[in-house]
């Protein structure tokens, strides 16, 4: 890779790849959970191995696009799975690059899913159509229903002000001191992380289990 790059060096490096989807944990096959950790993951993971000795060499920097949804789920548990697991290897990472003036930058956006488009409304018709016969032993249509409405409604508040993520990863890769986590969310978001992160976790199950009854 050296032999491609100029004196003037390698910079930065923005991991930003990332799909998502809905559903209960037993709604999806085995198929798209390994989709999912190649992309979001294991893909992140690929391009910052690959660059890593032009990062060391000209002191850049590293910026991964995590989310909120690293610290609960409502409904999209894949997706939550995948950004907690960024989230441990920046925490890794970080630390390891330090003493070569590296830089490690986390974006972690809230729902601005109208803007970015990762996230498609999902009808119920297409998740009961998609369920194993044991699932569909279990649940019924109106349940899906159910949480498909709850699911896309929270689609449709999302930002459409995608330039506020935009800003924090172009903050990160040129701020002389960038910030190790740029949590870009609604007040509301922030507030969730809050409880998720300081109070046990039995509080947070309530509040995401009446978010969800709703």
């Amino acid at each position: 890779l050296l032999s491609h790059f100029s004196s003037t060096g390698f910079w930065g490096l923005v991991n930003n790849a990332g799909i998502s989807t809905f559903g209960e944990t037993g709604w999806l096959p085995m198929e798209t959970y390994e989709k999912f950790a190649d992309v979001n993951l294991l893909g992140s993971i690929r391009t910052t191995l690959a660059f890593l000795p032009l990062l060391r060499k000209y002191k850049g920097r590293i910026v991964f696009m995590s989310s909120i949804i690293a610290y609960f789920t409502l409904g999209n548990g894949i997706y939550s799975m995948t950004k907690a697991a960024i989230e441990k290897f920046c925490d890794a990472l970080r630390l390891e690059m330090k003493k070569f003036g590296v830089q490690v930058c986390i974006i972690q956006p809230g729902n601005y899913a109208r803007c970015t488009k990762i996230q498609p409304p999902l009808s119920a018709e297409e998740i009961w159509s998609e369920l194993s016969e044991e699932e569909k032993a279990v649940y019924n249509k109106e349940y899906v229903q159910e949480r498909a409405n709850f699911f896309n409604s929270i689609l449709s508040e999302g930002s459409t002000n995608g330039n506020e993520v935009v800003d924090a990863m172009v903050d990160a890769l040129t701020s002389p001191a960038p910030k190790a986590r740029y949590m870009v969310a609604k007040l509301k978001e922030k507030a969730l992380v809050f409880v998720c992160a300081l109070f046990p976790t039995v509080v947070m199950d309530s509040v995401l289990s009446y978010a969800l009854s709703k």
